[in-house]
């Protein structure tokens, strides 16, 4: 499974995702710190990642917008 791990939660994350298998990315690594959430929702459908984020606006998108 592939995994984009947001800006509120540490890159340690991303690495132990890793280390179970998986691919995993985080948005500093990639110099997304700073961009709107439109941009890591679109970068998470083009690479087929799952988000993992304590940002509820991504939930609140989701519902809203299937």
């Amino acid at each position: 499974m592939r995994f984009l791990v947001d800006a509120q939660l540490p890159p340690a994350l991303a690495r132990r995702l890793e280390a179970w298998g998986h691919v995993a990315e985080h948005v500093v690594d990639l110099g997304m710190a700073e961009v709107p959430d439109h941009r890591i929702r679109e970068y998470a459908a083009a690479v087929g990642a799952v988000i993992v984020t304590k940002d509820e606006d991504f939930a609140v998108w989701r519902v809203l917008h299937g």
